[in-house]
């Protein structure tokens, strides 16, 4: 018989099946209001709507450059979870974002995010939020995160998971 737990492509799914769940999971992810969209093994897309309180310039309606931050942020690290063979969380160690040019005033930004690289401890990414296709580039990011310890699982009588 074979064993497909440890299988990117039922981790994937896994995701895709709770999808609300991993959103809400993530306070300031949750704010923002962004949609994750599709996942795949290694790769996450989303939608981060335009809105009226996620404006940083009044003057221009241009989307806070903190926003598209969280955005990449946040599609980074369920990327890297759909990369892996046993289903992990990851935390932030470092993210590089380069900003192209400003988002556009009420269109909606479309993001990807792919986990290139993972070893024992650290994933890493790179990701892209832009209008429509990546011709229409408003940032880039470049990633590294940390693997956590599973947190799944019974609770030992002293309170420690067991996997």
């Amino acid at each position: 018989m074979n064993d497909n737990r440890n299988d990117p492509d039922r981790i994937a799914a896994v995701m895709r099946e709770h999808v609300g769940l991993m959103n809400s999971a993530v306070p300031w992810g949750n704010e923002v209001g962004f949609e994750v969209t599709k996942i795949e093994p290694g790769h996450v897309w989303g939608r981060q709507p335009w809105a009226e309180n996620l404006v940083g310039d009044p003057d221009t309606g241009v989307i806070h450059g903190g926003v598209i931050t969280t955005f990449l942020d946040n599609l980074s690290g369920m990327a890297c979870t759909a990369a892996m063979t046993k289903l992990r969380f990851v935390a932030t160690i470092d993210l590089r974002i380069d900003y192209m040019r400003p988002a556009e005033k009420g269109l909606d930004i479309i993001g990807e995010a792919e986990c290139y690289r993972v070893t024992k401890s650290v994933c890493f990414t790179r990701a892209w939020a832009y209008h429509g296709t990546r011709d229409k580039l408003i940032a880039t990011s470049a990633g590294t995160f940390a693997i956590n310890k599973p947190r799944f699982g019974s609770q030992s009588p002293q309170g420690k998971t067991q996997e």
